[in-house]
This record gives structure tokens, sequence and C-alpha cells, in this order.
């Protein structure tokens, strides 16, 4: 489970599963920790995701899972 947290570190949301769906992803989870929500990402949508990111934040995303937290 991955959990997502804003700013002042309290938890957003419990990511308790990512799946396929024909082209789309969905990401379900808990809101606040009680209401459950699916999310669907389609391509599109991942496409203008992509135009968010630098080549500097790429590689920070990139060794993420590598740093202490």
């Amino acid at each position: 489970m991955m959990t997502l947290y804003s700013t002042d570190k309290t938890a957003l949301m419990e990511v308790q599963s990512i799946q396929r769906s024909g082209n789309d992803l969905l990401i379900q989870g808990k809101v606040f920790g009680t209401m459950p929500m699916t999310a669907r990402l389609t391509p599109a949508e991942a496409r203008k995701g992509f135009g968010l990111l630098s080549l500097k934040l790429v590689l920070f995303i990139l060794t993420l899972p590598f740093r202490r937290g």
C-alpha cells in the first residue's frame, strides 16, 4: 500500500491497487482513510501529465525510491 500526504504531512489517500482497464489505469484506494475511491487515468490525461515534467524532475523521480525518507 502507498500513502499520499498533504503538505502538512497528514494522510490524504491510501492507494491500495493500480490496475489496467483497457487503455486506462484504475487507481483504487481510500481518501482520508475512510472514503473509498477509484480514479481513472486515461491516455490523454497521462500525456498532459508528461507536459508537467521537466528533465530535472524526471531525474528526481527516477532516484526517489533510493532516497531516505
